[in-house]
């Protein structure tokens, strides 16, 4: 790596998001661990907690579901529909077009090439 920055239109890791089959379960693991959760609850599909200025998501899957999905990787970049734009650019196809989302983010995914979900977003004004 050379001493001159890099440009990229990512900004930050905004979130790790894990999955899991028992969601109160899962809960009181990351409580008992000092996680204070923001969003969520026992039968919500998405949890949501404070990981210092990040965040650690619990995503509901159904019990015949294998736990193999390992998860995703969120980045907040400075504009979802431009950060869009450009992987369809790059002749990439993500899982869906941008969304505003009830837990306060715009968003879209994409699956990099060995299966991995990265998640571009973020955080709704307001």
């Amino acid at each position: 790596m050379s001493g001159s920055p890099i440009e990229s239109p990512v900004e930050s890791l905004s979130a790790v998001t894990l999955a899991t089959h028992d969601m109160a379960r899962s809960i009181a693991f990351y409580r008992a661990l000092g996680f204070e959760m923001l969003y969520g609850g026992d039968a919500a599909e998405l949890t949501s907690f404070a990981a210092g200025t990040s965040f650690l998501n619990v995503f509901a899957t159904p019990k015949n579901t294998p736990l193999a999905w390992w998860g995703r990787v969120i980045f907040h970049v400075d504009d979802v529909d431009a950060m869009h734009a450009r992987v369809l650019a790059a002749g990439l196809t993500p899982e869906a077009e941008p969304r505003d989302a009830p837990w306060g983010e715009r968003y879209f995914h994409l699956a990099d090439p060995d299966g991995h979900e990265l998640s571009f977003a973020r955080r709704l004004e307001g």
